[in-house]
């Protein structure tokens, strides 16, 4: 079936609408960075820069890195963005541009997001790398799609909504896993394992208070009390969920690990986060080039 110009747009230079790539532009690993001067740092390790561009937000560079070709690509913050940068990557694999119609055969990206978090569990110190093997989206944007039963983890989400005590005003939240493969190249001795929340926002729906007061106060307080099978949630940030839950419906592999700048139970903020950030982007780089 052919996909109208009006739903999969094409700049008149043949890249894709948004994140203005090309198809032979985009390699098949892929590091995600919410913050467009993040890639700079991550393009800084690459042996050589084979592309580069920009639009919006969205900043990228392809090059490679000891024989292996990455794309490093900004999304901004949100999962609102990462629905478009999800979609159009695997556009970009998986659609033959010239005749607007999907590929016979698919095209498996990886994909790892390197991002910055707050913990929400004591024992976890600021500067800490967690790699996060579920994501819980309070966004719901996987909810408009088709299909999202069938790759989220559906008693984890009955169990948590009782326990928290999900009010119905807010979005379904979805629970969705790592890429297994991922998450164990991915492991270090540096780094713990969690259970990440993707929240749409930074302020009230990760429970800060400056103005406006919560509708729902005790959230917080509930998810770091909250337990399922011996397994805590661990941190908060703002883009996971989307990336395992859409990856997921399209047939590539996804992680995250996140340097955690703040804890909220204790307080504190890392002093310097860009010396663990930087000694974390060189670990993906040197495991996914294995």
């Amino acid at each position: 079936m052919r996909i109208p110009e009006s739903e999969l747009i094409i700049n008149p230079d043949g890249s894709i609408f948004h994140l203005h790539i090309k198809p032979e532009q985009l390699a098949p690993n892929i590091i995600l960075a919410g913050d467009p001067g993040r890639i700079k740092m991550i393009a800084d390790h690459f042996d050589k820069i084979l592309y580069s561009g920009e639009n919006r937000e969205f900043v990228w560079k392809t090059g490679l890195y000891r024989g292996k070709e990455f794309t490093a690509l900004s999304t901004g913050i949100g999962t609102d963005n990462i629905d478009i940068v999800l979609t159009e990557l695997d556009a970009l694999v998986n659609v033959d541009f010239e005749t607007r119609t999907v590929k016979s055969e698919k095209q498996s990206l990886n994909i790892v997001r390197i991002g910055t978090s707050g913990s929400m569990q004591a024992n976890i110190p600021v500067d800490t790398w967690l790699v996060s093997e579920k994501a819980i989206g309070f966004d719901g944007l996987l909810n408009f799609y088709d299909g999202r039963n069938d790759v989220c983890d559906l008693d984890f989400e009955r169990v948590f909504t009782d326990a928290v005590g999900w009010k119905s005003a807010l979005p379904a939240p979805y629970v969705i896993d790592a890429d297994a493969n991922l998450v164990a190249k991915l492991n270090h001795t540096s780094a713990v394992k969690g259970v990440t929340i993707s929240a749409p926002g930074f302020y009230g729906p990760q429970g800060r208070v400056v103005r406006l007061q919560l509708s729902h106060p005790e959230l917080n307080s509930n998810i770091t009390r909250f337990n399922y099978q011996n397994r805590k949630i661990t941190n908060f940030e703002m883009e996971c969920s989307a990336i395992y839950g859409l990856s997921a419906l399209l047939g590539h592999k996804a992680a995250t690990v996140c340097v955690i700048i703040a804890n909220r139970l204790a307080g504190k903020n890392s002093k310097d986060y860009n010396v663990p950030m930087r000694a974390l982007v060189q670990h993906v780089l040197d495991v996914l080039s294995k």
